[in-house]
């Protein structure tokens, strides 16, 4: 899986730097994927790209989630720290899509999909969840595709 030599490398790129922060944030994603891909669910070892988005959007959320309790408890430090490596983490996710990028895609799911009204939603958010997996918010893509649906009709 790219991202795991991805990760290793850099892993070993902070070891050399003495970047014990980045380095801790590293470890935290290996850590991640080597126990989903020893999991009983993975298929011979290996993540698909799209489950290795998931691992990473988990720990994103995961940090954020933390850095929130701890600055309601006073502990600016441990927050920031928590900050901190869910922006390393991030930089290891797609860049993500602008609304007009997502908007232009939708427009040729629709016309492949041959949807006309409201009532193809599924058969439109099926294509898009899949082509945008990891590179927009779905809840923009179902937002965007309501509204190119509605007007459609």
């Amino acid at each position: 899986m790219e991202l795991e030599n991805k990760i290793n490398n850099d892993i070993k790129q902070a070891m050399l730097n003495k970047d014990h922060r980045k380095l801790e944030a590293l470890r935290a994603i290996k850590a991640a994927v080597l126990l989903a891909k020893t999991s009983k669910d993975a298929h011979g070892g290996d993540l698909t790209e799209e489950a290795g988005l998931g691992i990473l959007k988990k720990l994103i959320k995961q940090r954020q989630e933390s850095a929130e309790m701890y600055r309601a408890g006073g502990r600016m430090e441990l927050a920031e720290e928590e900050t901190y490596q869910a922006g390393i983490i991030e930089q290891y996710l797609p860049k993500m899509m602008t609304e007009d990028e997502i908007r232009g895609q939708l427009k040729e799911i629709i016309a492949q999909a041959g949807a006309t009204s409201i009532k193809d939603i599924g058969k439109v958010m099926g294509a898009a969840t899949k082509q945008f997996a990891g590179k927009a918010d779905n809840k923009l893509v179902s937002d965007l595709v309501r509204q190119l649906l509605g007007t459609n009709s």
